[in-house]
């Protein structure tokens, strides 16, 4: 039997609305700091009590609420942030939807007290659900606003039983605190949680402020480990804090992104992010990353979203390129950096130099772009003094196949090493003729520990270098460089190698036939079940080639579609690397090993294999003496 449509209560109408906003406490701190923050407020005190579920309390001295705007504050679709369509399509308040007090107070014991600057005393009203009717009171208050919130869904029990543990709360709170107050460096914010203050965040006026607040919130450890950026234009720029590959987590829960100030999650700038990082970055792994996106607003559509958590570019690719390459560029500079400045002051768990530290702003800028155009590859440094550090030193060599040396003014910013697949290394006699204060990076090979690891002596101390996962990231970079110019050499077997595979793994080679000699590998159906691998890419002719393009195969059955495997084909490259590389146990003379460090001084990302493991630790002599005590 058919039911009769009908107009829902008022009461039930606030309610079912205050669901769409008001999902726990955490809802309600977020949509008061943002009207505080919207008030031009520089000081926030907050104080909640039970987690939030019992009280919470915040007190502004933003520009207030005048008395004839009081009981409309608490009406349904009733803003001051927005007067027309056009206000619409470039939205600069975090908050604007005119529905987040009238949600709060629809299902808690609710306090609004205000005083604006030209009025004598302030105003307060009060409400119990929608239950009792509104009435305006004077009240002894500063200019500025207070809201008190108790008893959170009080009237509504089966959401009330649906709140977790008091800690749960209190977790979600300091979240959306934390992300607010990374947004807004001006703003001083004091937390209060039963009685105890959590955090005391005084207004940041330097950049040392801005990093202790970063500090503060992401973690201790992340100023320690991270890279200032600052690149883009003034109708596209990206600013803000990412971590160095070797410093992630399990999870992406430390991604902070902010849109013209506003806190968002957005899928376009994650896979930007992701992208960035795919070459340097351990399969699981998530970078640490503070991150802000000032763009034209009537460029991002903000009101696709009841919490307004979410946004919409009208031009995503182009976000999304500018994003990653920037970051992609930021990566490759700061990393080239670090090799050539091998972390002195570094403890042993990481190799950023005080250089490095975004203790100050340090910034890799691309060059100005405009909002319609791509984004430039290119970075500069805003003092290239800090770096530039015999960064000629180190440079690949295109012209010479050998492993050559000049020492033209026996100065180190005159040599010029050399460095090629084919490359001898520095032999060891060779070594007695360079002038005592030339030292390379990496150092010198020393020994070869287990059959594994390249002890190296520089400068500063001890270098451990991983001999596969190095030489790995050496393969990986010939490779992708061939792979995007469709030029990856191959080699034809003499005795073309017999390969059985199943059924799936038939299909999928047939399917992928061009695919796969892109990537260096003819191969041909021979039976029903096997196939014959007729040429190789050369880079890999060392390798066990059956269980590479087993492997590889199994790549492509794992990305499905070309489009995919097209996306993913940098991972099918580093699979390929890891294959291609010195395996464990393997012999190497001296100078294979030296010729192994030039090699990876001179490869970009070189302090990463492909799938993120660090390439080489150093040990300065600074570190050794604590080791053993000497002070």
């Amino acid at each position: 039997m058919p039911m009769n449509i009908k107009i829902l209560d008022s009461q039930l109408v606030s309610q079912i609305a205050a669901g769409e906003v008001i999902e726990r406490p955490s809802s309600v701190v977020k949509e008061l700091l943002e009207n505080s923050l919207d008030a031009g407020a520089t000081e926030i005190n907050l104080e909640v009590v039970g987690g939030g579920i019992k009280s919470i309390r915040l007190r502004d001295n933003g520009s207030g609420i005048a008395k004839d705007d009081l009981k409309l504050a608490l009406s349904r679709h009733a803003t001051s942030k927005i007067q027309s369509f056009d206000d619409l399509e470039q939205v600069k308040s975090l908050g604007f939807r005119g529905e987040a007090l009238a949600s709060i107070c629809s299902v808690s014991r609710f306090k609004l007290i205000s005083k604006v600057a030209d009025e004598a005393v302030g105003w307060q009203v009060a409400s119990e659900g929608e239950s009792v009717e509104l009435s305006l009171q004077p009240s002894s208050h500063p200019i500025g606003t207070t809201v008190e919130v108790n008893e959170l869904f009080f009237n509504v029990p089966v959401r009330r039983k649906f709140l977790r543990t008091e800690q749960t709360e209190l977790n979600h709170i300091l979240e959306i605190i934390g992300r607010l107050a990374l947004g807004r460096f001006d703003v001083e914010f004091l937390f209060k949680h039963n009685g105890k203050v959590i955090w005391s965040l005084p207004a940041a006026k330097n950049p040392d402020d801005y990093i202790k607040r970063v500090g503060e919130i992401v973690s201790k450890e992340f100023p320690e480990n991270a890279y200032a950026i600052d690149f883009g234009s003034d109708s596209l720029r990206l600013t803000g804090w990412i971590s160095q590959p070797n410093y992630t987590r399990s999870q992406p829960d430390q991604q902070y992104l902010y849109i013209n100030g506003r806190i968002v999650r957005d899928k376009t700038l994650s896979h930007a992010i992701r992208q960035a990082y795919q070459d340097v970055l351990f399969q699981g792994r998530h970078p640490v990353v503070v991150l802000y996106l000032n763009i034209d607003p009537t460029m991002v559509d903000v009101n696709v979203h009841p919490t307004k958590a979410e946004v919409r570019f009208r031009d995503s690719r182009l976000i999304h390129d500018f994003v990653a390459q920037g970051l992609k560029d930021a990566l490759r500079v700061t990393a080239n950096r670090d090799q050539a400045t091998t972390a002195v002051s570094q403890e042993p768990k990481g190799y950023i130099s005080d250089v490095q530290k975004p203790t100050a702003p340090l910034y890799a800028h691309v060059e100005q772009v405009s909002i319609y155009e791509k984004p430039a590859p290119a970075l500069s440094t805003v003092d290239p003094n800090d770096f530039s550090l015999k960064r000629d030193v180190w440079r690949r060599g295109i012209e010479s196949e050998n492993f050559a040396r000049t020492n033209k003014k026996d100065t180190i910013d005159d040599a010029v090493i050399y460095c090629s697949a084919k490359g001898r290394g520095v032999d060891t006699d060779a070594r007695q003729n360079l002038d005592p204060s030339f030292s390379p990076p990496l150092g010198f090979a020393l020994a070869q520990l287990h059959g594994t690891y390249i002890l190296a002596q520089n400068k500063d101390g001890l270098v451990i270098v991983d001999a596969h996962a190095a030489h790995e990231r050496i393969n990986y970079e010939k490779l992708k460089e061939l792979y995007n110019k469709s030029s990856i050499l191959t080699q034809t077997e003499l005795l073309p190698i017999s390969l059985t595979l199943n059924n799936t793994e038939l299909n999928c080679v047939e399917a992928n036939s061009d695919l796969l000699q892109k990537f260096g590998f003819i191969v041909t159906r021979s039976s029903q079940d096997s196939i014959l691998i007729r040429s190789i890419p050369v880079l890999l002719q060392d390798a066990d080639v059956e269980q590479l393009l087993k492997d590889v195969i199994a790549d492509l059955l794992a990305y499905d579609t070309v489009d995919s495997i097209i996306a993913n084909s940098n991972k099918i490259l580093a699979t390929m690397a890891c294959h291609s590389s010195v395996r464990a146990n393997r012999k190497l003379s001296i100078d294979e090993m030296d010729t192994l460090l030039r090699e990876i001084e001179a490869t970009e990302h070189g302090g990463q294999c492909g799938h993120g493991r660090p390439t080489w630790v150093p040990f300065t002599l600074a570190n050794l003496s604590k080791l053993f005590l000497r002070g």
